[in-house]
């Protein structure tokens, strides 16, 4: 079915609406940080740099390091982008903006998330690096998509999160999506711990911060600590890699999401060094994707 001007929205020079991006424009391993301004810290390892577009907060640099292709682009903050940033990205390279039609024959990106994220355990360092194996979303993303296929894989992890929780049937209910394994084994190394991360909706309150309010629950962050399922524990909280995992799943990309944990919740410690660590989860991941 040709896709309609309100749906596929274009801007005037034929780019993707909000990524502001042509078809050409993009590698087919994409990396993915939150902050804008950390696109160029990416991109300043490349080799050389053919492209920088930017639009609001979606920055994305193209280029080439080792001979490999590369794009990096700034999905901003939380899975309200994420939507945005994956469906964009998979539009690119499945659709044909002239016709307004899905190509017959689909591309499957690899998509690699260099995040930072607090831990929840204290056994977890700072600065040390984590791989999200698993991801448990609580911002109700893929309710809105007809994604039962990619939410029953792990569905009985999604359950017991929630009847561990005693989760509320006025917030959206939890989502359990894995990362692409063969995209894993590529970026794992001894460097890189496995876990199981939460994707809150906020920074605060989600997260079980208080400034000057207060939560509708005491207790948040030791409740997800002691949850243990078939082995597997919450390890650290961040706000996009259910989003990441659970499109890239029902678009058919490879997704892993990387985290630079920079706080330790239970002994509240925080980097003393953040862009020193992040930098360097920055180089051991393009090491590993050009390997």
């Amino acid at each position: 079915m040709k896709l309609s001007p309100s749906e596929l929205i274009l801007n005037p020079d034929g780019s993707i609406y909000h990524l502001n991006l042509l078809p050409e424009d993009i590698a087919d391993t994409v990396i993915t940080v939150g902050d804008p301004d950390r696109v160029a810290e990416v991109s300043s390892f490349f080799d050389s740099v053919e492209l920088k577009k930017g639009k609001r907060e979606f920055h994305t640099h193209t280029g080439t390091l080792n001979g490999k292709r590369l794009a990096v682009i700034s999905t901003g903050i939380g899975t309200d982008n994420i939507d945005i940033v994956l469906n964009e990205l998979d539009a690119l390279v499945n659709i044909d903006f002239e016709s307004r039609l899905v190509r017959p024959k689909l591309k499957s990106l690899d998509i690699i998330r260099i995040g930072t994220s607090g831990a929840i355990q204290e056994d977890i360092p700072i600065d040390s690096f984590l791989m999200s194996e698993y991801a448990i979303g609580l911002d109700g993303l893929l309710h809105f998509y007809d994604s039962q296929s990619a939410q029953q894989q792990h569905k009985e992890m999604a359950l017991a999160f929630s009847e561990h929780c005693g989760w509320s049937n006025q917030k959206s209910q939890p989502y359990c999506i894995e990362h692409d394994q063969s995209l894993g084994k590529k970026l794992f190394s001894n460097r890189i711990r496995l876990g199981v991360t939460i994707t809150n909706t906020g920074f605060y309150g989600p997260q079980g911060r208080k400034l000057r309010l207060n939560t509708d629950a005491d207790g948040l962050v030791e409740k997800l600590a002691s949850f243990r399922y078939n082995g597997n524990k919450i390890t650290n909280l961040e706000m996009e890699t259910s989003g990441i995992y659970g499109l890239s799943k029902l678009l058919g990309h490879r997704a892993v999401s990387l985290n630079c944990i920079l706080a330790n919740r239970v002994t509240g410690e925080f980097s003393k060094n953040s862009k020193m660590a992040t930098d360097e989860l920055i180089a051991y991941c393009l090491k590993k994707i050009c390997e």
